[in-house]
């Protein structure tokens, strides 16, 4: 099974689920960064108010190809309540997607409200089938059960 894992993370966080989910299933690790860096206060301003608003950031890599891949994971931290700007990028970013299956995750301090159902919307206008949804919250990341289930809904995601 190929796997892309396409991944941003602000604290580390969710790079280290998705690092995670690469020692278990193999596959390439993407992790997206806005080209223009968020600080710790315009993360929490401009940043959060770009992802409540729905967002895209330019992203490095520009252009995303899922070509090679069964599976597509894709994580996101959770800011104001929905995906990053970097993420929303990443889908926009996707190429060469449609009829694959997809693992969505979350990671947040708290509540992720609306985040993974926004990432489904979108993945599934690009004719992307997800498969599975995960939220992490603060105390989940630890969470071993948790990180397992994420990881065997991965692999059964794969080619049967």
């Amino acid at each position: 099974m190929k796997t892309c894992i396409i991944f941003h993370s602000y604290t580390g966080i969710t790079r280290g689920i998705a690092e995670r989910v690469k020692a278990a299933c193999g596959g390439e690790l993407l992790e997206v960064q806005p080209r223009q860096a968020y600080s710790k206060l315009t993360a929490y301003t401009t940043g959060c108010l770009r992802a409540r608003r729905g967002e895209a950031d330019p992203i490095d890599p520009e252009i995303i190809d899922a070509g090679f891949s069964d599976v597509i994971v894709l994580g996101t931290p959770v800011w104001a309540f929905k995906p990053t700007p970097a993420i929303n990028g990443a889908i926009s970013a996707l190429q060469n997607c449609d009829g694959k299956k997809a693992v969505i995750f979350a990671t947040c301090g708290g509540q992720a409200g609306d985040t993974t159902t926004v990432i489904k919307k979108a993945l599934e206008a690009k004719g992307v089938k997800v498969v599975a949804e995960f939220t992490f919250n603060k105390n989940d990341v630890t969470d071993e059960k948790k990180i397992a289930e994420l990881v065997a809904a991965v692999k059964a995601a794969g080619p049967q």
